[in-house]
C-alpha cells in the first residue's frame, strides 16, 4: 500500500467513518475507489477490479455509461434539479414511461432520491389507502435505513438507533414459510405485505414455486396491498424488466431505485395503482421531497429504461445468465464440499459456501485476484454475485477464471488446507 493511501485511510477514519473504514481493513480490503469505467474499478494505487457487486445494482449498465453520461450532460444545458412543488417536463415524462413499463394497473409515480426514501413513501401510501397501520415483512429482510424502512427490516440495522418496529405494527415472518405468511395476512388488519422479490441482503434465497402468487391472492382477499421492492431485482436483472414479472405477480405498489439512476444522478420511484395512490388526489402536498424526482435524475432514468428495453439487452442478459451458470457449475464441481449452492434468477446470483463466513473468505480472495463482490450481510455464507446486464463473454470468462482461483484459495483459508476435494 502506498503512503498516500495509508494517509488517506487515516483521514477517512478521522473525518468520515472510522468503524466502516476499519472494518474493511480488518477484512483485508483496502479499496479506495479512484477511476471507474464500464464494469471496472481502479483503486487509487492503480489496481484494477472487475465489479461484480455493482453497489447493489446501481451500476447495472456500468460505471459512467457513456449514453447516460451524455444524456445528463446534454440535459444540463437546459435543466437543473428542478423545483419539487411544480409540474415538471422530465418528471412527467418519466412517470409516463414508468406507467408504460411496469406491470398492468400501476399508474402514478411518486419520487424519492433513494430507495429507502421510496420505501417509506410506499409504506405511507399503503397505510393511507387501507387506513391500517400494520405492515407484514420478512425476517432477515432489508429495505433501507430511513424511518419506516429500517423498522420494517432486520434488527441488525434498526437496533443500533432504537428504531425496532413496534410488534403491534410490524409483523415479520420467515421467508418461504407460506403458513406463517397466510396466517399473518388472514387476520385482515395489515396495510401491506412488503417484500424484495428476491431478498438481496439475505443472500438471494429464491421464492418457492407459487409462493409469491399465493401471497398476492391472500392480500387481495384480505384487502391488504402487495408492495414489490424491486430496488435490486428490477431493470432486467432477473431477465425481464422487473423481477416480479418473472413470477407472474402484479403488485399494488412497485419500488425502484439504485440502477434507475444509471449511477450518475440519484433517483428512486414508487409506482402505484389508482387505489394505492389515492392520497395524491386528496392532498398532493402530503409527501414532499426536495431532491425526489430531480429533473436531471429523470433524464438519467429515461436513458436507463431505454437501454433496458432494447431487445438486444434482454438477449445479452439471458446469454450471460446461461453462460455464467455453466461456468459456476464447473467451479462448484471442483469444490463440492465448500461451494455448495448457486441461487440464480437471471444475473441475480448468490453463491453459497459451507462455512459460517465462507463468503467473506471468497470476497477477500476475489479482491486479491482483481474482482469485487461482497458477502451477504445477513448471511455471510452467501456471496452476492451480480454481473452487469451489459457484460460480454470475454468479461464473463475473466471473472469465472478469477473466481475459480479465488474459491480454491478461500477454501484453503476457511478449512485450513489447500487440497481440492476428491
Amino acid at each position: 500500500m502506498s503512503q498516500a493511501k495509508e494517509d488517506f485511510l487515516e483521514r477517512s477514519k478521522e473525518y468520515w467513518n472510522p468503524g466502516k473504514t476499519s472494518d474493511w481493513q480488518r477484512f483485508g480490503v483496502d479499496l479506495v475507489i479512484d477511476r471507474r469505467e464500464g464494469y471496472f474499478l481502479y483503486d487509487m494505487d492503480g489496481k484494477r477490479l472487475i465489479d461484480v457487486h455493482l453497489n447493489g445494482g446501481t451500476y447495472n449498465v456500468g460505471h459512467r455509461n457513456p449514453e447516460v453520461v451524455q444524456a445528463v450532460r446534454a440535459g444540463m444545458d437546459h435543466f437543473d434539479m428542478g423545483n419539487h412543488h411544480f409540474p415538471s417536463l422530465m418528471r412527467t415524462k418519466l412517470a409516463e414511461k414508468l406507467a408504460e413499463v411496469t406491470p398492468p394497473g400501476l399508474h402514478y409515480s411518486i419520487y424519492g432520491s433513494g430507495g429507502a426514501e421510496a420505501i417509506d413513501i410506499a409504506l405511507k401510501t399503503a397505510r393511507h389507502a387501507t387506513q391500517r397501520r400494520k405492515i407484514i415483512s420478512i425476517q432477515r429482510c432489508y429495505h433501507g435505513h430511513t424511518g419506516l424502512a429500517v423498522q420494517t427490516g432486520d434488527q441488525r440495522f434498526s437496533k443500533l438507533f432504537l428504531s425496532e418496529g413496534d410488534p403491534n405494527e410490524i409483523v415479520q415472518v420467515p421467508f418461504n414459510d407460506w403458513e406463517a405468511m397466510e396466517a399473518a395476512i388472514r387476520v385482515g388488519d395489515a396495510a401491506c405485505v412488503i417484500m424484495e422479490t428476491i431478498p438481496a441482503t439475505y443472500g438471494f434465497p429464491m421464492p418457492k414455486e407459487g409462493y409469491l402468487q399465493a401471497i398476492k391472492r391472500a392480500c387481495e382477499k384480505a384487502g391488504t396491498l402487495y408492495i414489490a421492492d424491486e430496488v435490486q431485482t428490477g431493470l432486467m436483472r432477473c431477465g425481464e424488466m422487473w423481477g416480479i414479472d418473472t413470477y407472474g405477480v402484479v403488485p399494488d405498489i412497485l419500488v425502484t431505485g439504485k440502477g434507475l439512476s444509471g449511477g450518475i444522478y440519484p433517483i428512486a420511484a414508487v409506482v402505484a395503482s389508482e387505489r394505492a395512490a389515492a392520497w395524491l388526489k386528496e392532498d398532493g402536498f402530503g409527501h414532499m421531497s426536495t431532491f425526489g424526482g430531480a429533473e436531471l435524475g429523470c433524464i438519467a432514468a429515461l436513458k436507463v429504461i431505454e437501454i433496458c428495453q432494447r431487445p438486444e439487452t434482454r438477449s445479452i442478459v439471458h446469454y450471460i445468465a446461461d453462460y455464467v451458470r455453466k461456468g459456476l457449475n464447473l467451479i462448484q464441481a471442483q469444490y463440492p464440499d465448500f461451494f455448495i449452492g448457486i441461487r440464480q434468477r437471471g444475473v441475480v446470483m448468490g453463491l453459497e459456501f459451507n462455512h459460517e463466513k465462507g463468503a467473506m473468505h471468497v470476497m477477500k480472495a476475489l479482491y486479491d485476484n482483481g474482482v469485487w463482490a461482497i458477502f451477504s450481510t445477513l448471511d455471510p455464507r452467501v456471496l452476492q454475485f451480480k454481473p452487469g446486464i451489459l457484460y460480454d463473454r470475454f468479461l464473463c470468462d475473466e471473472v469465472l477464471n478469477r473466481l475459480e482461483t479465488a474459491v480454491g484459495q478461500a477454501r484453503a483459508a476457511a478449512f485450513g488446507r489447500a487440497r481440492r476435494a476428491a
